[in-house]
């Protein structure tokens, strides 16, 4: 008896140490890694959540980009950083859930070193062609594809990245042959298509639809079952790909060993942030629905999105030794 007391006042010691923690984070500003260059939608996402959550918390939000390899850079970096939950990882979901099975050697397990918080945001991608381009419809592209195999190239944010197996996916469907181009970041992949380095890119709303409004690209067709409502008048893809769709998710994880209270904080207070209806706004500007699952929703959704891609990678031969 005196021993099951003695577990009991433990635990009841541990409980309420890690509300204290709770209560008293942060007490410094937190750090934000983006696995990603500026001007991507994880880069506009993290930054449109950092702006609420410095409000909320009293402390900076510091967004730090560490592009490349797919998101590996970044994810590499938040998976050595001290487990205190001053730095939290805001990826975009393939960086956690495709990257074990396209990257061979990967310097970083997103199962062994990450637990998850909350999927802060979804939405959908546009594909998009050069202002001049001569495609005016995804089947003139598709058409235009088919009649010269391997002329046209697609660029993308890395290889196994969100926008490369959207591009992938919607290739495959569409019975092209199509060169994949990439690039440190959504955001210069679609400066490169501005520039006319490449024919065309699949990326997400957030990080397109200024280039779209701004008439320096056209929108040929979305991946999801209807049409966007930031994008009036541009058609699903599955309009000529029967069966296509596609959507792409950014949410926060945080390094293994960081404790629970501050987990639980985070995902409460972005939550809350998530309900607001500003920031509601600012994301469906962006082409973005908030999600603010819980970690255990969020885990289990993870793992069944692994297995999805796994058998695309699989499929498509995406992989890099």
């Amino acid at each position: 008896m005196k021993k099951l007391a003695k577990l009991v006042l433990l635990a009841a010691a541990a409980a309420l140490a890690s509300a204290a923690q709770a209560q008293a984070w942060p007490q410094k500003p937190v750090r934000f890694i983006v696995p990603f260059a500026p001007g991507g939608a994880t880069d506009i996402s993290a930054r449109l959540l950092g702006q609420k959550l410095q409000a909320t918390w009293g402390q900076t939000v510091v967004i730090e980009n560490r592009g490349g390899a797919g998101g590996g850079v970044g994810a590499a970096e938040a998976a050595r950083a001290t487990p205190d939950g001053y730095t939290l990882f805001f990826p975009s979901g393939s960086v956690v859930t495709a990257n074990q099975h396209v990257y061979a050697k990967l310097n970083y397990n997103p199962e062994r070193d990450f637990v998850p918080v909350t999927n802060v945001v979804s939405g959908p991608q546009v594909l998009t062609v050069p202002a001049d381009s001569p495609y005016k419809s995804i089947k003139e592209l598709i058409e235009s594809g088919r009649a010269h195999p391997g002329k046209l190239n697609f660029g993308h944010a890395g290889i196994g990245s969100q926008t490369h197996l959207a591009a992938e996916n919607f290739v495959h469907q569409a019975k092209l042959d199509a060169l994949a181009v990439p690039y440190k970041g959504e955001g210069p992949g679609l400066a490169g298509l501005v520039g006319g380095e490449t024919h065309f890119f699949l990326g997400n709303v957030a990080a397109s639809i200024g280039h779209i409004k701004g008439g320096r690209l056209r929108a040929l067709g979305v991946t999801s079952k209807t049409e966007a409502p930031q994008l009036p008048g541009v058609p699903p893809i599955a309009n000529t790909v029967p069966g296509f769709e596609n959507s792409g998710w950014f949410g926060i994880v945080a390094p293994r060993g960081t404790p629970q209270a501050v987990i639980d904080k985070v995902y409460q207070d972005t939550r809350k942030a998530l309900q607001s209806p500003d920031l509601k706004e600012k994301f469906f500007a962006q082409g973005l629905a908030p999600v603010g699952n819980s970690p255990e929703e969020m885990g289990r959704a993870m793992k069944m999105e692994s297995e999805l891609w796994k058998n695309v990678v699989r499929a498509r031969k995406i992989q890099v030794k």
